[in-house]
């Protein structure tokens, strides 16, 4: 991405443009991220006008790939320009080699193959640009789609655990999955846009 921080890139896929944030996602980032179905394995369950704000702001003003700074990455739909989801990426602070994943995806947008396409291209990014050795997702166990993009990506399971957490209103499985930096190079050889 050109401007001031060139630590954001553009990624390019065949139909995902992988970008930080702007101003104009608000409304479209407030409707998926306040649909129920979108919001039902996720650790919120709304997003209130100022929260959007805050959140976007703090995102188009900060840095990335900061350890120890979570950050969103928007993705475009580069045919209409339109925001269809985002993905949470996390560097720990203290294993600066590993980093936690997350992602969400508009209900219009989901079954069509776009979350592994935004994944695929973020994680051949992100291990590159940050020397990272492993990264990792968690998920509700009973978040059946979400298992299964996991494993089209090449991440296996790395823990289960049965009733870890109280999660909205009953106890949930918690399943950890992970890839490192050579599963992934193993699997992936994209070629991508890095802009």
């Amino acid at each position: 991405m050109s401007g001031a921080d060139d630590s954001w890139p553009t990624l390019e896929t065949a139909r995902l443009r992988l970008r930080r944030f702007r101003e104009d996602d608000l409304a479209p980032f407030m409707a998926y991220r306040n649909d129920p179905e979108v919001a039902r394995y996720q650790s919120w369950e709304r997003i209130s006008l100022p929260e959007a704000q805050a959140l976007i702001q703090a995102v188009c003003a900060g840095p990335l790939g900061v350890p120890g700074e979570g950050v969103q990455i928007a993705w475009e739909l580069k045919a209409t320009g339109a925001l269809v989801g985002d993905c949470y990426f996390h560097i720990e602070a203290a294993r600066p080699q590993q980093a936690e994943l997350g992602y969400t995806l508009a209900s219009e947008a989901q079954g069509q193959g776009l979350a592994t396409e935004a994944l695929g291209a973020w994680l051949s990014y992100a291990f590159a640009a940050y020397d990272l050795q492993r990264v990792y997702a968690i998920v509700d166990g009973e978040n059946r789609r979400s298992i299964e993009l996991l494993a089209r990506l090449g991440f296996r399971l790395e823990d289960d655990a049965p009733q870890r957490v109280w999660f909205k209103g009953h106890w949930s499985d918690e399943y950890r999955y992970a890839i490192s930096r050579e599963e992934w190079a193993a699997r992936h050889s994209a070629s991508l846009d890095f802009r």
